[in-house]
C-alpha cells in the first residue's frame, strides 16, 4: 500500500478538562466549546482512533495524549490504549507516545505502565516557585509547585524518560539565564519554551501575555546560557528547530515552517481539527468514527488551513530571517479572526534574537556538518 505524508495525533481525551486553573491557559475561552461540566473520551472512540490510524501505512504512528489533563483519565485508560496499540499496530510497527502532564495527579501505578510503554513524559513547569505559582494555580487558587515537583520525582523513581515544557509569560521572560539554569538543575535536558500569546477582548496583548521584546530577550539570554557549553547535551526545541533548518532544510517546529498541516487534533468525542489553537467548530474536518484519515488530509479546509501560512505580511519578503521564521505562528498574527498577513505580534523579538544569535547558529551548523562528512 502507498504510504501517505506522515502525520500524528495529538489526542485530548478529556478535552479541555484540567484539575487547575492556570490563569493564562488559552482553554478557559473554551470550556464551552462542549456542552457538560465532564467530558470524557469513550472506549468505542479509543478504538476507532487506534484501529484507523494503526491502518494507516507510516513509518512510525506518534500518539500525543494531551489536555486538559489527559491523566484525569487514569490508569485503566492508558492500560486499555497499550492494550488496543498491541492489537492493531502492524507487523514491525514503530508506535510512539508521549503524554503532557501538569503531573500533580500522577501516581506510583501510572508512572511504571508510562515507563514499561516507553512514554516520553513532558511535564509543565514554569520556573522556580515564586514564578510557577504566579499563574498555575489550582482552581480555589493555591499554588502547585511543590506537587508538580512530587510528580517529577515519581516519574523519575520509575525512571520515565521526560522533557519540560515551559509557558513563557510577562512574570518569567525577564529571567531567561535564571529559568534555563533552573530547569537544568531539574534534571532536564530536553526543553520547549512556549510563548504566552493570548489577547483580550478588545483585542490586545493579555497583560500577562509575552509581548514581542520581550520575547526576543528571553531567547537570547536563554541562548547565551545554553551555547556555553550545553549545544552537545541540551535540546531547546526552537534551536533544535534552527540547526536542523540550517543542516537539513528543514525545521522541526510547526512555527518555522511554511505549512500548517503536520498533525490532527482529536478531541474527546472523536472529532478531529487541524491545530490545537484552533478547535474551532468552522474548522471541523470530520469524526474518527465516519471519516477516514485520507479523507481529512485530503479535506479542503484542512488544505486551505495550511495554505494560510506562506500567507504573510508583506513585510516578511523582505525580511533577511524570513526562511527561518516563516512569519510565525498563525495564532501570534493577532486576535482571532486576523487575516493570515497579519504581522505576528512576537516579530521584533524574533527579528532581535535572529540578530544576536544567528552567526553563531550558523557556525554551529558548519561544525556539525563537517562531523556528519566524517561519519
Amino acid at each position: 500500500m502507498q504510504r501517505v505524508r506522515p502525520f500524528s495525533l495529538l489526542i485530548k481525551p478529556v478535552s479541555a478538562d484540567c484539575n487547575l486553573r492556570c490563569r493564562y491557559c488559552f482553554y478557559l475561552d473554551h470550556l464551552d466549546f462542549y456542552p457538560g461540566k465532564k467530558h470524557r473520551m469513550r472506549d468505542e472512540t479509543l478504538e476507532a482512533i487506534i484501529r484507523t490510524y494503526l491502518s494507516v501505512p507510516l513509518h512510525e504512528h506518534i500518539f500525543l495524549w494531551q489536555g486538559g489533563e489527559p491523566t484525569l483519565m487514569g490508569l485503566e485508560f492508558f492500560e486499555r490504549v497499550a492494550e488496543l496499540q498491541d492489537r492493531y499496530s502492524p507487523p514491525g510497527g514503530r508506535v510512539s507516545n508521549g503524554l503532557q502532564t501538569n503531573a500533580t495527579l500522577l501516581t506510583d501505578e501510572l508512572a511504571r505502565h508510562l515507563k514499561a510503554r516507553e512514554y516520553l513524559v513532558g511535564v509543565s513547569i514554569d520556573g522556580p516557585p515564586e514564578i510557577h505559582d504566579e499563574y498555575r494555580l489550582t482552581a480555589p487558587g493555591c499554588a502547585t509547585h511543590e506537587q508538580v515537583i512530587a510528580g517529577l520525582e515519581t516519574l523519575r523513581k520509575h525512571g520515565v524518560e521526560c522533557n519540560v515544557l515551559c509557558v513563557v509569560t510577562q512574570a518569567n521572560a525577564p529571567h531567561g539565564k535564571e529559568m534555563y539554569r533552573y530547569l537544568k538543575s531539574l534534571g532536564f535536558d530536553f526543553h520547549q519554551y512556549i510563548p504566552c500569546v493570548e489577547f483580550d477582548p478588545a483585542g490586545a496583548l493579555a497583560d500577562f501575555a509575552v509581548d514581542g521584546e520581550a520575547w526576543g530577550q528571553f531567547l537570547s539570554d536563554v541562548f547565551e546560557e545554553w551555547r556555553k557549553s550545553d549545544t552537545r547535551r541540551v535540546s531547546v526545541r526552537q534551536f533544535d528547530s534552527i540547526v536542523n533548518k540550517l543542516v537539513l532544510g528543514r525545521p522541526t517546529l510547526c512555527p518555522m515552517d511554511t505549512n500548517c498541516c503536520q498533525y490532527f487534533v482529536v478531541e474527546f468525542s472523536g472529532d478531529v481539527y487541524p491545530c490545537d489553537f484552533f478547535v474551532r467548530s468552522e474548522l471541523s474536518l470530520g469524526n474518527v468514527r465516519s471519516h477516514s484519515w485520507v479523507e481529512m488530509l485530503e479535506e479542503p479546509k484542512y488544505v486551505e488551513f495550511g495554505a494560510r501560512k506562506p500567507r504573510w505580511h508583506s513585510d516578511c519578503e523582505r525580511c533577511e530571517y524570513l526562511e527561518l521564521c516563516a512569519g510565525d505562528c498563525l495564532k501570534h498574527r493577532g486576535p482571532p479572526g486576523s487575516a493570515p498577513e497579519t504581522k505576528s505580534v512576537l516579530c521584533d523579538g524574533w527579528k532581535a534574537f535572529y540578530s544576536h544569535s544567528l552567526p553563531k547558529f550558523r557556525s554551529l551548523a558548519k561544525e556539525i556538518e563537517r562531523e556528519l562528512r566524517t561519519v
